[in-house]
């Protein structure tokens, strides 16, 4: 299954500038980016960056309210999404360096960047860093009060790439893809670990009588 997710981000991502033919792609990033309200360019990029704080401050207070008032379960949750957040981090990092994908405004000088972004195109990582948060905090807070404006805050974050410039509309989808595979990903690892460590509790205690 992670091979089959790999491998279709490396298709999307192959995708490098699609030749001269517009395709889909380019179409829809163009029906967004020529076509938006620039009032809205400066809040969407505050809304953008926005992603990297809270992917880490997010972990970061859970883990500090989990030491502090010694709750257990809230500083498992907080490595869980330390966890998703580091993972999100580093499979973003790797991709934009394989896939090396321009910016769609350097490829389209048609389209209109807010402002000048750094790194390649290929994944969105803001996008896949919504995601990864409001997907880690929906899966360990299943209420409809958590999981409703978490999961608008990271579509808006997605809708803001193409809004501003910076992405097409497949390096969004794939960074979403990336943030929720993470947020399982690291929730499946936790869940693997506390049984590990209750199997081997289960055999030294085993082993005492």
């Amino acid at each position: 299954m992670i091979r089959k997710v790999v491998f279709l981000l490396l298709l999307l991502g192959s995708l490098r500038g699609f030749g001269q033919e517009k395709s889909w792609d380019l179409k829809k990033l163009e029906d967004i980016n020529l076509g938006r309200n620039t009032k809205m360019d400066k809040p969407l990029d505050f809304l953008s960056n926005s992603s990297d704080y809270l992917a880490i401050g997010f972990p970061a207070a859970m883990l500090a309210a989990g030491y502090i008032g010694d709750n257990a379960a809230l500083k498992r949750e907080g490595y869980t999404l330390a966890v998703t957040t580091a993972a999100t981090y580093g499979i973003g990092f790797v991709l934009k360096k394989a896939v090396d994908k321009d910016r769609p405004y350097i490829t389209h000088p048609a389209i209109q960047n807010y402002r000048e972004f750094s790194g390649s195109s290929f994944p969105s990582g803001s996008t896949a860093l919504a995601f990864s948060t409001a997907t880690g905090l929906s899966l360990a807070y299943p209420k409809w009060y958590v999981i409703l404006p978490s999961a608008l805050y990271a579509c808006t974050v997605g809708y803001s790439r193409l809004h501003l410039g910076a992405h097409y509309p497949s390096d969004v989808f794939a960074g979403a893809a990336i943030g929720i595979g993470t947020a399982f990903a690291s929730r499946k690892l936790n869940q693997w670990v506390r049984n590990e460590s209750r199997k081997n509790k289960l055999k030294r205690q085993g082993g005492e009588f």
